[in-house]
């Protein structure tokens, strides 16, 4: 049966329990992007670290994360959804741990490259679980996720702030309690999940860049999040020097804002201007954000008002852009999710760390001041697939059969074999 992509007219807070333990999870997984965040100076300092190195912890987190996602589905189709959530779950449990027993930046460097795998594992099974148990419909599944993911940064910030406060390990030992409590939940809640009848090739999130749309909305994904993780990533140490406490009020406005505008602000404004238009005009919004911090980088007060002010954009972005992608991509929407994951979080890796070495060469205008230009190129890429951004909003794009994916690699091998056996 064909999936249309037009939105759904049902509540996506009436769901099953199954999806419900899931959207926990998300909620105490996403808490862990800002736990951390009011700490990042603190582990400078007293770790003695350099700030290119504390980025680190979002590099190795998130490129690892970005790589394991090409896997994850292969994982999956063969030992199920529920059973790679709680491998990744226990993953996330056992090195965010590690993270916390660590004795220098190095260490927690390399456990949170670890806590990455699971991550991986994790995020993208989360993701298509929810959008194929949801009872309200494709939109409504996305408005669930990035509703957990709202609430999960909202609060994360909060709570980091005041265990960082305490000791600069708290924040990671507080993910993994967090993290097996969802791990439980998840065990007790979530129905066994056979695996699929197709299992899925390991090439095939790598093979879905060939299509345009894809590649496409993936390389937009890339460009949003350099723009967001510079921000998320080097506005801390711009607000020096105050404490972790502080941080974690400023960047819980920031998540406050995500969730409201991700959860009402971007289907509202979708319904009203079409998610090209929406995003067009929010890119620059955020682009402009982004200026002020560059332009205004000594100025705290500037830095924190415009870092809470980009939850507002972010929070719409998160939404229309996953749901751009999962809705035009002519792949399965669990190989979608794979390929879209592992082009952004490359971005969103590298970004942070990128900032730190721009400041130590320059200053701290140029990195803010590249992630404004990267939003601006992310609308002119995104203009490409405007045709099929407005098609999708009228429900007109269906994605694919299983079996004309099955077609399309059966041709694929036989056209390697073709080659194969003119060149021996």
């Amino acid at each position: 049966m064909n999936h249309t992509t037009g939105g759904a007219t049902a509540s996506p807070f009436r769901q099953p329990k199954a999806v419900w333990a899931v959207a926990f999870a998300c909620v105490i997984s996403f808490m862990g992007i800002g736990l951390v965040d009011p700490i990042l100076p603190s582990l400078a300092s007293k770790l003695h670290a350099s700030t290119s190195q504390v980025e680190l912890l979002f590099t190795s987190y998130l490129v690892v994360t970005a790589v394991m996602m090409l896997v994850t589905g292969w994982v999956s189709s063969r030992i199920g959804a529920k059973r790679t959530l709680l491998v990744g779950l226990v993953l996330i449990v056992v090195f965010a741990a590690l993270a916390g027993s660590a004795g220098s930046i190095d260490g927690i460097v390399g456990f949170r490259a670890g806590w990455g795998l699971g991550n991986a594992l994790f995020i993208a099974t989360s993701l298509s679980v929810i959008v194929s148990s949801a009872t309200s419909g494709f939109a409504g599944a996305i408005v669930l996720y990035e509703t957990a993911l709202g609430i999960g940064i909202a609060s994360g910030p909060i709570l980091g702030g005041e265990l960082g406060s305490l000791s600069w390990r708290g924040p990671f030992y507080g993910v993994a309690v967090l993290m097996a409590i969802s791990l439980v939940a998840t065990f007790f809640l979530l129905p066994a999940t056979p695996p699929p009848a197709r299992k899925e090739r390991i090439s095939e999130p790598i093979k879905a860049l060939r299509h345009r749309s894809l590649a496409t909305t993936s390389v937009v994904g890339l460009l949003y999040n350099w723009g967001f993780f510079t921000m998320l990533g080097y506005s801390p140490f711009l607000m020096r020097p105050i404490s972790p406490q502080q941080l974690g009020l400023v960047f819980c406005g920031w998540g406050i804002f995500v969730a409201i505008f991700a959860i009402w602000g971007a289907p509202m404004l979708r319904e009203r201007f079409g998610t090209a238009r929406t995003l067009y005009g929010n890119f620059t919004l955020m682009a402009v954000d982004l200026l002020v911090i560059g332009i205004w980088p000594d100025n705290r007060v500037a830095v924190i008002v415009a870092v809470i002010l980009s939850g507002a954009f972010i929070g719409v972005n998160n939404t229309l852009v996953t749901t751009a992608v999962m809705s035009i991509a002519p792949v399965e929407r669990p190989v979608a999710s794979a390929t879209y994951g592992f082009v952004r979080f490359i971005g969103g890796g590298l970004a942070p760390f990128a900032a730190s070495k721009l400041v130590e060469h320059y200053n701290a205008h140029v990195p803010f001041v590249i992630g404004a230009g990267a939003l601006v190129a992310a609308g002119v890429v995104l203009s490409t697939v405007h045709r099929s951004l407005a098609a999708a909003d009228r429900g007109e794009v269906v994605q694919p059969e299983l079996d004309e994916l099955d077609r399309i690699e059966r041709e694929d091998d036989l056209e390697i074999g073709a080659g194969l056996g003119s060149g021996s």
